[in-house]
């Protein structure tokens, strides 16, 4: 038996060619391009690509990629009905979770696991998956289905179907750089959960079903939902420094900040920092932006020297609310991105895989005695 580790901390369990983070450092790197060169210069279907065949794709590739994606934005007939039948109070992360498990039932090969089917599965998880959680956000607003655009690629279709207009061009990047951003970050413990699904030989929709379960909660996904909800409590910008000492003075948490790994800034935040603040002037939300900056001002002033920095979810929550999205639409947004990453790693244990089985340390009594129900 190895040594206990809580958690499994520190613990090597897989190999991967996906992600590399250096949390001293403040690195993230998918198959070792920086996520900045990323963000700056790719789109989320490329990335997707980069992650599932450990290289960026050729032009044609590319092309070929997103017309398959394309291809699958529709629902299957049976699919589409049952959405209109969910309550309208339903969560949309268990709503989410519900319907890419259902979405097995749909595939005439559900239990196919070579490479080709295994990709296949995939990419109709990828494409499906918006067009199911913005459905639903229309019907739970009593609001007429918008049907998939072929013509548009993932993000600007997705932000079409939600909202029943064309994008413009900032919001669609935005959106897309926040997909790219959230898509993979190394053996976190939703992709650890689609990874040992998947050990068991079961399938895509398992796994991936499965990883969205552990993604809702707040101790990983749900995180940047918490962000959102402490912008609101603060009154205004001048508010912002008394409301984080006070919450330090009572050693509560503040949202968005520390992480797991980084013990630098999250490269992911640098990234959409900026982006936060053009969204923000271009829609109105100056107020919000300024409230978060300036929480990140006393934040740094009082516990940076410790490694507290903000993570992703800090800066991306300012930028979903500038494009529109309600507060539980934040998570299924990062359940949407990560599938990429997910199916890539599913796809990766698949190449070699072993079944995980670790083991539990015991820690109860022995040798105990059997008392009868009557003398108990």
């Amino acid at each position: 038996m190895g040594e206990f580790s809580k958690g499994l901390e520190g613990v090597i369990a897989a190999e991967t060619e996906m992600s590399f983070i250096d949390g001293q450092k403040g690195v993230l790197e998918y198959v070792g391009i920086p996520i900045g060169e990323l963000a700056t210069h790719s789109t989320f279907e490329e990335t997707v690509f980069l992650l599932w065949n450990r290289r960026l794709p050729t032009s044609s590739e590319l092309e070929s990629f997103k017309g398959e994606l394309r291809k699958r934005y529709a629902l299957p007939s049976g699919l589409a009905r049952r959405i209109p039948e969910i309550p309208t109070t339903a969560q949309p992360m268990h709503m989410l979770r519900t319907l890419i498990s259902e979405m097995s039932l749909y595939d005439t090969h559900p239990n196919d696991n070579d490479p080709e089917q295994a990709r296949r599965k995939a990419m109709n998880i990828l494409g499906q998956a918006p067009t199911i959680v913005a459905q639903f956000d229309r019907c739970r607003r009593g609001l007429p289905v918008v049907e998939p655009d072929p013509s548009l690629g993932f993000s600007a279709n997705f932000l079409y179907m939600l909202n029943g207009e064309k994008p413009t061009d900032a919001m669609t990047r935005a959106f897309d750089i926040c997909m790219i951003t959230h898509a993979d970050h190394g053996l976190n413990n939703s992709t650890f959960t689609a990874r040992v699904v998947i050990s068991t030989l079961s399938d895509v929709y398992s796994a991936l079903t499965a990883a969205v379960g552990s993604l809702r909660g707040p101790l990983h996904g749900g995180a940047n939902e918490g962000v959102m909800k402490m912008l609101n409590e603060i009154p205004s910008v001048a508010d912002a420094e008394a409301y984080v000492l006070g919450k330090l003075e009572r050693k509560e948490k503040i949202m968005g900040f520390g992480h797991r790994v980084y013990k630098a800034k999250d490269p992911r935040a640098k990234e959409l920092m900026a982006l936060a603040k053009q969204l923000a002037d271009d829609t109105g939300n100056t107020d919000l932006y300024e409230k978060s900056h300036a929480i990140e001002r006393v934040m740094e002033r009082e516990v940076a020297a410790k490694g507290i920095y903000p993570n992703v979810d800090f800066y991306s929550a300012t930028t979903y609310h500038c494009i529109g999205l309600k507060l539980d639409l934040f998570t299924p947004m990062f359940a949407l991105s990560r599938i990429g990453g997910w199916a890539g790693h599913v796809i990766e244990q698949l190449s070699d895989n072993r079944l995980f089985r670790p083991g539990a340390k015991y820690v109860g009594p022995h040798d105990q005695p059997y008392v009868p129900i009557a003398q108990r």
